[in-house]
């Protein structure tokens, strides 16, 4: 499943559902939790379900209510029986929370599960967990939002839109957790839609920085996020040359390649360049 860009939609604007899957995403995701306030979650359930019954055009995840919310069994019993593609679960606390999810899906089958990682303080020091669950998992992402809130931080990002050393300490631990348990990185949303070069900024960091795709909150910001998480020509053609001097020189540890000295990492790399989608 390709997954540069995912979009999030309030459950309980059904409205906005065929628009955001014709927007360019690369998933949706429909949001069964922050976006909804509690007197309006058993329409947006409803909502929901309906929509998963139609043809689809893009994949769609559905993210639940926390597990220990009280209204997540609600969630599960009205999207599981049509099947959506995903569940982004937030709130995740690691492994052990995963499992309790698996637990409540009971004989049903376990859709893919995209981890909201980072919410709380117990939830940063259970990243290296989802090792054991990969199979499970959609990817790992993270939130710049609650977090904050949970420990009294006047805000995660500094005035220029980066993050601040706590929350940056956090978005690098997401990171290593994902890779380490070898699924995609995700990065969080970017809350501004009316600054299209921070945004081109932010994207840019990253995917340099290891990410894979990014969650989006607006249909504006797709086609940046899109082409940021895209390979370049250069980079397709650099990356193909890398490969083909190993193929060439195949017990070789290092080579020298337009100038430069290349060895196994620039391999690794250049093989994960020509997976990405075009």
């Amino acid at each position: 499943m390709r997954m540069r860009s995912l979009l999030f939609v309030p459950g309980d604007r059904p409205e906005r559902f065929a628009k955001a899957a014709a927007s360019g995403a690369d998933a949706l995701i429909l949001d069964l939790e922050d976006s909804v306030i509690p007197e309006k979650k058993a329409a947006a359930r409803t909502a929901v379900a309906e929509w998963l019954q139609g043809d689809r055009v893009v994949p769609i995840f559905v993210r639940i209510n926390p597990v220990d919310s009280g209204a997540a069994n609600a969630d599960l019993a009205a999207t599981l029986p049509h099947v959506p593609d995903g569940l982004v679960l937030p709130k995740a606390e690691g492994a052990r929370t995963i499992v309790r999810l698996i637990e409540m899906i009971g004989n049903s089958a376990v859709p893919p599960i995209l981890p909201i990682a980072t919410e709380t303080p117990a939830a940063i020091f259970q990243l290296d967990s989802y090792r054991t669950v990969n199979n499970f998992l959609a990817g790992l992402t993270w939130g710049a939002e609650d977090l904050p809130a949970t420990i009294g931080a006047a805000t995660s990002r500094e005035e220029d839109g980066s993050y601040t050393p706590p929350f940056e300490m956090v978005r690098s631990l997401l990171l290593f957790g994902a890779h380490s348990a070898g699924v995609d990185a995700i990065e969080t949303v970017f809350p501004r839609i009316d600054d299209s070069e921070a945004l081109i900024a932010y994207v840019a960091r990253a995917r340099r920085d290891g990410f894979t795709g990014m969650m989006a909150i607006h249909p504006t910001q797709l086609e940046t996020i899109n082409a940021g998480f895209r390979p370049t020509a250069d980079e397709v053609a650099h990356a193909r040359a890398v490969v083909d001097a190993f193929s060439a020189n195949p017990d070789a540890g290092a080579l020298k390649l337009e100038g430069k000295m290349i060895d196994r990492p620039h391999l690794v790399k250049a093989r994960r360049i020509l997976e990405l989608p075009e």
